[in-house]
């Protein structure tokens, strides 16, 4: 069984689809099978792994609707080396068009969960803010993975999200975590950075990823490449953190099952 990953913070600027695109690409490149699914209406996730988000016929919300099958909707880049759900400007209808739907908080889950033997990881990259789509990645997804750079508001944002995953995990979603906090566009020449990373670990300890992502050039550039970093340039720093990070959430992944496992066993 796969394991649902949402990308999520309703900060702006955060590396969000940067690290949807690298994290989706860096577990392709170390044998998992995986989906990355573009809920933002931009489609920056669809452009960035070398899909024209203006030459599609069908996107995401036509899956989420019933209008089009997961078959019809998936594209997979031979760029990228990965599957894509893809979006374009289409998907800034998908709060009027969701809210006439049944089960419009739950369409993403019950699309997901159709199609989950064929991955391993599935990457949700969301909207900036908390709308239906967001909802349907919070509702759909096993665990949330916040990316933040360390800055003088990120903290006071940290704390809206934790809220909001808490509220849909007691309402919707009990088998939601978060799965990680992720230091994006980091500069260690930066005190501020430096101080905010501090208070991150001391916070949130064990849920902060040991991998910290540097600000890069590569990074910046690989999107206008329709590549993922890890593609454009492997041996770039951005490349090797991410490929780094991928390595993280799947070793903490195996040892979250096999603790899983162990208790079924004592239970049994």
């Amino acid at each position: 069984m796969g394991k649902i990953i949402a990308i999520a913070n309703q900060k702006g600027g955060v590396g969000k689809t940067t690290t949807s695109i690298n994290i989706t690409a860096s577990l392709q490149s170390i044998g998992q099978r995986a989906l990355l699914v573009d809920l933002d209406p931009q489609g920056n996730a669809t452009m960035g792994s070398g899909i024209n988000k203006n030459e599609l016929e069908h996107t995401a919300l036509d899956a989420l609707l019933g209008e089009a099958t997961f078959a019809e909707v998936v594209q997979f880049s031979e760029a990228a080396g990965y599957s894509v759900l893809p979006s374009n400007s289409d998907m800034t209808a998908a709060d009027v068009e969701l809210h006439a739907s049944e089960k419009r908080e739950q369409r993403l889950k019950l699309l997901l969960d159709g199609v989950m033997d064929q991955f391993d990881y599935i990457i949700i990259d969301c909207p900036p803010s908390l709308n239906m789509l967001t909802l349907n990645a919070l509702i759909a997804a096993d665990g949330v993975l916040i990316p933040m750079q360390c800055e003088y508001f990120a903290l006071e944002g940290l704390s809206a999200l934790m809220e909001t995953i808490e509220n849909i995990k007691s309402a919707v979603n009990p088998n939601l975590a978060v799965e990680g906090i992720l230091r994006t566009m980091f500069d260690p020449r930066n005190n501020l950075a430096n101080e905010v990373s501090a208070q991150l670990i001391r916070h949130f300890s064990d849920l902060v990823y040991r991998t910290v992502i540097p600000r890069n050039v590569r990074l910046a550039e690989a999107p206008s490449h329709g590549l993922p970093a890890t593609v454009y340039d492997r041996a770039s720093k951005g490349a090797i953190a991410y490929l780094a990070l991928a390595s993280e959430i799947h070793r903490r992944q195996q040892k979250n099952t096999q603790q899983q496992e162990q208790q079924k066993r004592v239970s049994a």
